[in-house]
Order: structure tokens, then sequence, then C-alpha cells
């Protein structure tokens, strides 16, 4: 098995594992679908291993479900076995490996008989997950599984220089007897790193230099790329060529938004913020805090950062509004979990697994789950989901307490109802800080509050005169602020009254869009989940004492 300095790390994986003789038996899965730099054109995996990395096997098959067993590499010594080998190849699974398997055995015998060294022999598996998939069963998928688990732990095969290679997208889509095999290697393919971006940007720059012109820093494009894949990439530098348009680094932050969720479509938004901390009204303890973490983490002393935040209180507190302050502050992009649950078997592991590649391969960035309490799953879904949600809640716990992300990969969980969280999940080493965020407290803090937002409204009320209404509300959220803001904006434009009157108007009438019970019972909730008792306003510590109690 051949690699080079240069060869990515998967790659050198499979070379340490084979040429040790610790493995012959190979799951490559992650990014399997892309294309990768291979000299100075561009190829997907299956060519990547049979050119790069296979190079000096004397015999090579490749099989997939639309055109059968094919031979890459070494017709002649088939012929030698059987001269009418090549013409009648099998095209169905199970004959195909068997197939496979009655050379092997004529190549150890032939070894022992001439006392002479086999030849070498690889077999190549694309989509290996619609022929052994793991919902899979019957005989048929039995005996397959049979065979390809024999290729890797029989000692007639293991003792020739075989590889097998079984490519599937997501580890979970394989027959679990494989896939978690004690002799089989699984190498994970990421998304491609900068530095590879930036070799797949010198190939198509070669290609398309009016699109991708020299007075580009290519560095700096494959950096700010970092998340999105070769294919991706490779299609909008296409388009681009044919619509004659030069790619241009202004347009980069809009580019990568769309190219990320076109990588992984449904599953995630993509969100760069423009917004900082200073944008968040009030929690002065709150954002000393946080940017004190911020100024760990921009200079790699994540030591002491914390792997994640809780971020509870009632609704319409902002709490998504906090995160895409924090994310433009720091200077990182935001991965939004969106709905990443399917009906089919293995779909919402696989769809998991994809959103996990992306966090990674971002290199520094925030994933966020809203609602967390009905995105994560618990350990114990029961059976009416078939398992789905405790296997759910397995993947994702293990990923936020993977001590390789700290500094890299910062996850944030929001949520009104934190008690139905799984406790394990808030501990520290995945949510280390859990942050309370909660109404104004005061009437002073419900006027100022409106008074910044009746600012970007442009509404001629002064704070002064939001503090000498006597009826406004303690307890304000700024969701629901902002929805009393836009009501007196409306009247004003409607009635051409005074800012003053229109808010006292709509006070007079006013209703919290949350129940007093139901906003109480989230407040407390919130507080007594706060690692610091400094980021709740003095006016509700009494809510820590209700939790004491």
């Amino acid at each position: 098995m051949r690699t080079t300095d240069e060869a990515p790390d998967w790659a050198r994986q499979l070379h340490l594992s084979f040429a040790s003789g610790a493995s012959g038996q190979f799951v490559v899965h992650g990014n399997v679908s892309d294309r990768m730099p291979l000299g100075a054109r561009l190829v997907n995996i299956e060519h990547y291993l049979r050119d790069e990395l296979l190079q000096g096997f004397e015999v090579v098959f490749m099989y997939d479900l639309g055109n059968g067993l094919s031979v890459i590499r070494g017709g002649e010594q088939l012929a030698d076995w059987v001269p009418s080998a090549l013409r009648t190849l099998p095209e169905r699974p199970l004959e195909a490996f068997r197939f496979i398997s009655k050379y092997l055995r004529y190549l150890a015998n032939v070894a022992v008989l001439n006392a002479r060294a086999p030849a070498s022999v690889a077999v190549v598996i694309s989509s290996a997950g619609q022929i052994l998939p793991a919902d899979g069963g019957g005989f048929e998928h039995g005996a397959i599984t049979a065979v390809v688990r024999e290729w890797g732990s029989s000692d007639i095969f293991s003792q020739l220089p075989f590889a097998s290679f079984l490519i599937v997208d997501n580890l979970t889509d394989l027959e679990p007897l494989i896939a978690f095999a004690p002799h089989v290697t699984a190498a994970q393919i990421p998304l491609p790193s900068a530095s590879e971006l930036r070799s797949v940007l010198a190939i198509l720059r070669d290609k398309f230099s009016e699109t991708i012109p020299e007075t580009l820093d290519l560095g700096e494009l494959a950096a700010a790329m970092a998340g999105v894949s070769t294919r991706t990439l490779e299609q909008l530098t296409k388009i681009r060529a044919y619509n004659h348009q030069v790619l241009e680094a202004r347009e980069l932050g809009a580019v990568k938004k769309e190219l990320v969720e076109q990588d992984a479509p449904g599953l995630v938004e993509f969100m760069q913020s423009t917004r900082t901390l200073d944008d968040y009204h009030g929690q002065e303890a709150l954002k000393r805090w946080l940017r004190q973490d911020i100024e760990l983490w921009q200079s790699n002393d994540v030591r002491a950062m914390s792997m994640g935040y809780l971020l509870c209180g009632p609704v319409g507190t902002g709490k998504t509004f906090l995160v895409e302050c924090l994310s433009g502050e720091v200077g990182v992009p935001v991965v939004k979990l969106k709905n990443f649950r399917e009906k089919w078997i293995g779909s919402s592991e696989g769809n998991l697994e994809k959103v996990f590649r992306l966090a990674r391969a971002l290199g520094r960035c925030i994933v966020f789950v809203d609602e967390a309490d009905q995105a994560l799953g618990r350990r114990d879904s029961g059976v009416s989901d078939g398992g789905l949600s405790g296997r759910l809640y397995s993947m994702i716990a293990q990923e936020m307490s993977d001590t390789a992300n700290r500094g890299k990969v910062m996850w944030v969980l929001a949520s009104s109802r934190p008690d139905l969280i799984e406790i394990d999940l808030k501990r520290p080493g995945r949510l280390d800080l859990k942050i309370p965020i909660l109404p104004t407290s005061t009437r002073a803090e419900s006027a100022a509050l409106l008074s910044t937002l009746a600012r970007r409204y442009e509404l001629a009320i002064s704070l002064e005169e939001l503090s000498r209404i006597e009826n406004l509300p303690e307890l304000l959220t700024p969701g629901a602020a902002e929805a009393l803001v836009v009501k007196v904006y409306r009247l004003v434009r409607t009635e051409r009254i005074g800012a003053e009157a229109a808010v006292r108007h709509c006070l007079a009438s006013y209703q919290s869009p949350i129940p007093h019970d139901v906003l109480e019972l989230q407040m407390r909730l919130a507080v007594r989940e706060a690692t610091e008792l400094s980021f709740v306003p003095e006016a509700l510590h009494y809510l820590a004492e209700d939790a004491k109690a």
C-alpha cells in the first residue's frame, strides 16, 4: 500500500494498519462522495484508492451494484487461474464476493505448493451500505456478511497480501457485524481542510484563470471556504466560469452560506453575524464573562474555556439573539441545527454524522441547538421510536464531550425548559456554563429596553418620558417589548399621534404574551440552572431562594 507525506491523514492511517499487519479490512466513511486532488486533477475516492493508495497491488477488483464486479488491474493473472474468468465476471454481490474468495484460496494454495509469494490483491466495494445495510436481514444478507467478514478475520486470507475496502457514507449505515468488528479499521474522511482546499483552488485556477484570477490570494480564499466540499466548490467555479464571473473576496460570506447549506440540505442553517455583545441589552456581568471566554479563545488559551453553554429562560428573552452577538464578537460562524430526524432507519444518525463533519471542518464555529429539550432526545426513549432518540442522544453526548473539540467547536443549547434536558448532558465537560436569560426585573429596566427598541424604529420618545409611565410592566421580555414597540409604531403612523401617547394607549390594554405563572416557572427553572448567581439580577434573587427551598 503506497502513501506519501502529502497524503491525507486517513490514507496514512490505512497504510499504517496494513503495513504493520494490524488489519487487512477497512471501512472508509464520511465525506466519501467528494473529490480530492491527485497531482493536477481532481478524482473521486475510488480513483484515489486505485491510482494512489493501491498502486503497488498486482490485482485490483472493484464492485458496485450498478456494474457488478470488474477487474481494474491484473486481468492477465486472473486469466492464469481461469482463462474465461474475465468474460463471465458475476454481477450479483454474493456470487461476486464468492468469486473473489475462491481466487484468494487459489492463491493461498499455489503459494503453499510452489513456496513463493502470492500476488497482492485488493477489492474496493462502493456504496457498501446498499449491499450490506445496517437493517438488512434474510439468507442472502447473512451470506454476504459471512463472506466479507471472513476476508478480514480468516487466517487463510489474513496471511495473504490482501486488502478489502468498503466505502460507505455513514458508519451507522453498514452492517454492525462488519462496521464494528475488531479486525476492521474504520477511517473517516473529513471535509477538506484549508490546506487541501488551497490545492483544489490551485487546480481550478489552472483551468478557470478568469474566474479565480492571480490577484486572489488562494490561502485566504481557502481559509474562508473551510467547511465546503471540493465538489461543491468545483461546481460553483464552473458556473461562475460559464457566466464569465470573477469569484470576489467581498462575496465570500454569502457564497459560503449557500455552499454549506447546499452540502447539508435541510440539516443546518449557516449564520455569520455582524452583531457584537455591544448590541445585547443589559446583563453586564454575563457579557464580562463571555468576553473573557472570547479573549481566551482568540489567544488560543483554551484550557480554561467552556466546552459549551446552556442558555435557559422564558420564551422571547433573546436567546438566539445572544448567540448571534456572541458569534459576531468572536468572529466565528454559527451552525444552527435544524430537523435532522427522519423516519428511515439510519438516516437520522447519518444526518448527525454529516453535521459533526461540517462543524469540525469549519475550524472554529458555534453549533447552536434551539429548543434543545425537544431536539436532542433522551437517554431512555422507550420503544415508541425504536430506540432512535436514545441513539441520537448518545451520539450528541459523545460529540459534546470530545475534548479534541475544545477551542474549536463550541456547543450552545437554548431551552425554556432546561429541566427536561438529560442531567448528564448538562454536566461540566459538556455544558460548563449555564446562563439564565431573564426578562427585565424593574420598571427602570423595562423603560431602558423599550427606549433602545424605540430608537431602532425612530420613535420620538426618550428614556425619561418612558420612565414616567406608571404602568410599565416589570417583567418584560425582549420579544414582548418589540411586539409592543411595533404596535406603538403602527399607532403613530396610522393615527398620527405622539409616541408617548401611543405607548400609554397600548399599555392600557396590554397583556403579557406569556401567562404569569408560566413566565415565573420558566424564570425559576433558569435561575436554578445558573452557574453563577451574579448572572441573576438582584431583584430576582428571590427565585434562587425559592429554588433552594
